[in-house]
Protein backbone atom coordinates (compact mmCIF):
# COMPACT_ATOMS: atom_id res chain seq x y z
CA UNK A 1 0.00 0.00 0.00
CA UNK A 2 1.28 3.47 -0.87
CA UNK A 3 2.11 5.90 1.96
CA UNK A 4 -0.47 8.48 2.91
CA UNK A 5 0.12 11.83 1.25
CA UNK A 6 0.49 14.57 3.83
CA UNK A 7 2.27 17.92 4.13
CA UNK A 8 5.30 16.07 5.54
CA UNK A 9 8.14 15.85 3.02
CA UNK A 10 10.98 13.36 2.82
CA UNK A 11 14.34 13.08 1.15
CA UNK A 12 15.07 10.10 -1.01
CA UNK A 13 12.72 8.34 -3.39
CA UNK A 14 9.42 6.50 -3.27
CA UNK A 15 9.04 2.92 -4.46
CA UNK A 16 6.07 2.93 -6.81
CA UNK A 17 6.23 -0.63 -8.22
CA UNK A 18 7.68 -3.78 -6.71
CA UNK A 19 8.55 -5.07 -10.18
CA UNK A 20 12.06 -3.76 -11.07
CA UNK A 21 11.21 -3.27 -14.76
CA UNK A 22 8.03 -1.28 -14.07
CA UNK A 23 9.88 0.69 -11.41
CA UNK A 24 12.56 1.62 -13.96
CA UNK A 25 9.89 3.04 -16.27
CA UNK A 26 8.91 5.57 -13.60
CA UNK A 27 12.34 7.23 -13.67
CA UNK A 28 13.95 9.52 -16.22
CA UNK A 29 16.51 12.28 -16.71
CA UNK A 30 16.53 15.74 -18.26
CA UNK A 31 18.75 14.60 -21.14
CA UNK A 32 16.55 11.62 -21.92
CA UNK A 33 13.42 13.75 -22.01
CA UNK A 34 14.95 16.43 -24.22
CA UNK A 35 16.09 13.85 -26.79
CA UNK A 36 12.95 11.69 -26.88
CA UNK A 37 10.32 14.39 -26.63
CA UNK A 38 12.31 16.76 -28.82
CA UNK A 39 12.31 14.18 -31.63
CA UNK A 40 8.57 13.63 -31.19
CA UNK A 41 7.94 17.37 -31.44
CA UNK A 42 10.00 17.61 -34.64
CA UNK A 43 8.16 14.65 -36.17
CA UNK A 44 4.76 16.15 -35.34
CA UNK A 45 5.77 19.46 -36.92
CA UNK A 46 7.15 17.74 -40.03
CA UNK A 47 3.95 15.75 -40.53
CA UNK A 48 1.80 18.88 -40.10
CA UNK A 49 3.68 21.04 -42.61
CA UNK A 50 5.07 18.58 -45.16
CA UNK A 51 2.63 15.65 -45.12
CA UNK A 52 -0.68 17.18 -44.06
CA UNK A 53 0.25 20.30 -46.08
CA UNK A 54 -1.13 22.69 -43.48
CA UNK A 55 -0.24 26.30 -44.47
CA UNK A 56 2.52 27.65 -42.23
CA UNK A 57 0.40 30.62 -41.11
CA UNK A 58 -2.40 28.24 -40.07
CA UNK A 59 0.08 25.96 -38.35
CA UNK A 60 1.50 28.87 -36.34
CA UNK A 61 -1.98 30.10 -35.37
CA UNK A 62 -3.07 26.69 -34.04
CA UNK A 63 0.35 26.12 -32.48
CA UNK A 64 0.26 29.40 -30.52
CA UNK A 65 -3.35 28.89 -29.45
CA UNK A 66 -2.46 25.40 -28.21
CA UNK A 67 0.44 26.80 -26.16
CA UNK A 68 -1.99 29.09 -24.37
CA UNK A 69 -4.58 26.33 -24.05
CA UNK A 70 -1.96 24.21 -22.28
CA UNK A 71 -1.76 26.76 -19.44
CA UNK A 72 -5.47 26.16 -18.76
CA UNK A 73 -5.07 22.37 -19.04
CA UNK A 74 -2.08 22.53 -16.70
CA UNK A 75 -4.17 24.23 -14.02
CA UNK A 76 -7.22 21.96 -14.42
CA UNK A 77 -5.21 18.74 -14.45
CA UNK A 78 -3.18 19.76 -11.41
CA UNK A 79 -6.16 20.95 -9.42
CA UNK A 80 -8.81 18.38 -10.26
CA UNK A 81 -6.98 15.25 -11.46
CA UNK A 82 -3.65 15.20 -9.64
CA UNK A 83 -5.32 16.29 -6.40
CA UNK A 84 -8.33 14.02 -6.76
CA UNK A 85 -8.73 12.45 -3.33
CA UNK A 86 -11.00 9.48 -2.71
CA UNK A 87 -11.14 6.49 -0.40
CA UNK A 88 -11.42 4.25 -3.46
CA UNK A 89 -8.28 2.09 -3.59
CA UNK A 90 -7.82 2.51 -7.35
CA UNK A 91 -8.17 6.30 -7.11
CA UNK A 92 -5.72 6.43 -4.20
CA UNK A 93 -3.25 4.33 -6.17
CA UNK A 94 -3.66 6.51 -9.26
CA UNK A 95 -3.13 9.65 -7.18
CA UNK A 96 0.01 8.28 -5.57
CA UNK A 97 1.56 7.17 -8.88
CA UNK A 98 0.70 10.38 -10.73
CA UNK A 99 1.32 13.02 -8.07
CA UNK A 100 1.21 11.84 -4.47
CA UNK A 101 4.73 10.43 -4.51
CA UNK A 102 5.97 13.80 -5.79
CA UNK A 103 4.43 15.61 -2.82
CA UNK A 104 6.02 13.12 -0.43
CA UNK A 105 9.42 13.26 -2.17
CA UNK A 106 9.58 16.64 -3.95
CA UNK A 107 13.37 16.42 -4.33
CA UNK A 108 13.37 13.08 -6.14
CA UNK A 109 15.09 14.30 -9.33
CA UNK A 110 14.42 11.12 -11.31
CA UNK A 111 10.66 11.69 -11.01
CA UNK A 112 10.43 15.42 -11.65
CA UNK A 113 9.77 14.76 -15.36
CA UNK A 114 7.37 12.38 -17.09
CA UNK A 115 9.32 9.26 -18.17
CA UNK A 116 9.18 8.63 -21.95
CA UNK A 117 7.25 5.33 -21.99
CA UNK A 118 4.20 6.37 -19.94
CA UNK A 119 4.54 9.89 -21.35
CA UNK A 120 4.29 8.73 -24.97
CA UNK A 121 1.36 6.43 -24.14
CA UNK A 122 -0.54 9.35 -22.60
CA UNK A 123 0.47 11.61 -25.51
CA UNK A 124 -1.06 9.12 -27.96
CA UNK A 125 -4.29 8.98 -25.98
CA UNK A 126 -4.48 12.79 -25.86
CA UNK A 127 -3.71 13.06 -29.56
CA UNK A 128 -6.57 10.68 -30.37
CA UNK A 129 -8.87 12.69 -28.12
CA UNK A 130 -7.99 15.94 -29.87
CA UNK A 131 -8.28 14.20 -33.25
CA UNK A 132 -11.84 13.19 -32.39
CA UNK A 133 -12.71 16.76 -31.41
CA UNK A 134 -11.18 18.23 -34.58
CA UNK A 135 -12.94 15.55 -36.65
CA UNK A 136 -16.29 16.58 -35.17
CA UNK A 137 -15.74 20.17 -36.32
CA UNK A 138 -14.54 18.98 -39.72
CA UNK A 139 -10.79 19.73 -39.59
CA UNK A 140 -9.10 16.52 -38.36
CA UNK A 141 -5.78 17.33 -40.10
CA UNK A 142 -5.37 20.39 -37.89
CA UNK A 143 -4.82 18.12 -34.92
CA UNK A 144 -1.28 17.91 -36.29
CA UNK A 145 -0.96 21.71 -35.94
CA UNK A 146 -2.63 21.96 -32.52
CA UNK A 147 -0.95 19.04 -30.76
CA UNK A 148 2.68 20.16 -31.23
CA UNK A 149 1.86 23.45 -29.50
CA UNK A 150 0.03 21.68 -26.70
CA UNK A 151 2.90 19.20 -26.36
CA UNK A 152 5.52 21.96 -26.29
CA UNK A 153 3.48 23.76 -23.62
CA UNK A 154 3.61 20.61 -21.54
CA UNK A 155 7.36 20.21 -22.07
CA UNK A 156 8.08 23.82 -21.08
CA UNK A 157 5.93 23.37 -17.99
CA UNK A 158 7.69 20.11 -17.06
CA UNK A 159 11.18 21.56 -17.47
CA UNK A 160 10.23 24.64 -15.46
CA UNK A 161 8.68 22.43 -12.80
CA UNK A 162 11.90 20.47 -12.55
CA UNK A 163 13.92 23.66 -12.31
CA UNK A 164 11.82 24.93 -9.37
CA UNK A 165 12.89 21.86 -7.41
CA UNK A 166 16.57 21.58 -8.33
CA UNK A 167 17.77 25.08 -9.24
CA UNK A 168 17.93 28.49 -7.64
CA UNK A 169 15.39 30.91 -9.15
CA UNK A 170 16.57 33.50 -11.67
CA UNK A 171 15.62 37.00 -10.51
CA UNK A 172 12.99 37.38 -13.25
CA UNK A 173 11.27 34.11 -12.30
CA UNK A 174 11.67 34.17 -8.53
CA UNK A 175 7.93 34.76 -8.14
CA UNK A 176 7.11 31.46 -9.91
CA UNK A 177 9.61 29.54 -7.77
CA UNK A 178 7.96 30.96 -4.67
CA UNK A 179 4.48 30.24 -6.03
CA UNK A 180 5.21 26.55 -6.49
CA UNK A 181 7.00 26.25 -3.16
CA UNK A 182 3.93 27.64 -1.44
CA UNK A 183 1.85 24.90 -3.06
CA UNK A 184 4.19 22.18 -1.80
CA UNK A 185 5.03 23.38 1.65
CA UNK A 186 2.18 25.60 2.87
CA UNK A 187 -0.92 25.75 0.65
CA UNK A 188 -1.56 22.37 -1.07
CA UNK A 189 -5.08 23.57 -1.94
CA UNK A 190 -3.80 26.70 -3.71
CA UNK A 191 -1.16 27.72 -6.29
CA UNK A 192 -1.92 25.00 -8.83
CA UNK A 193 -0.28 26.85 -11.70
CA UNK A 194 3.39 26.05 -12.23
CA UNK A 195 4.38 27.79 -15.45
CA UNK A 196 2.13 30.78 -14.73
CA UNK A 197 -0.32 32.24 -12.21
CA UNK A 198 -3.02 33.28 -14.70
CA UNK A 199 -5.60 30.66 -13.81
CA UNK A 200 -4.90 30.81 -10.08
CA UNK A 201 -5.92 34.46 -10.32
CA UNK A 202 -8.97 33.69 -12.45
CA UNK A 203 -10.22 30.91 -10.16
CA UNK A 204 -9.11 32.63 -6.92
CA UNK A 205 -6.65 30.01 -5.73
CA UNK A 206 -3.76 32.40 -5.17
CA UNK A 207 -2.02 32.18 -1.77
CA UNK A 208 -2.14 35.38 0.34
CA UNK A 209 -0.01 38.19 -1.06
CA UNK A 210 2.04 38.37 2.13
CA UNK A 211 3.28 34.81 1.42
CA UNK A 212 5.39 36.07 -1.49
CA UNK A 213 7.40 38.53 0.59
Amino acid sequence: MEPKVTTEHHRGSATIFKNPFLESLTRTSLKQNIIVYGLVLLILTYVAVFIQKIPVIHFLAFFIFALFFWTFAEYMLHRYLFHWISENKLVKRFHFVMHGSHHLFPRDEERLLMPPVPGLIMACILFLGFYLVFSIVGIPAYTWAFFPGFFLGYLLYSFLHRATHVSKPPKRFKYLWRHHSLHHYKYPDKAFGVSNTIWDRVFRTMPPKKSYK
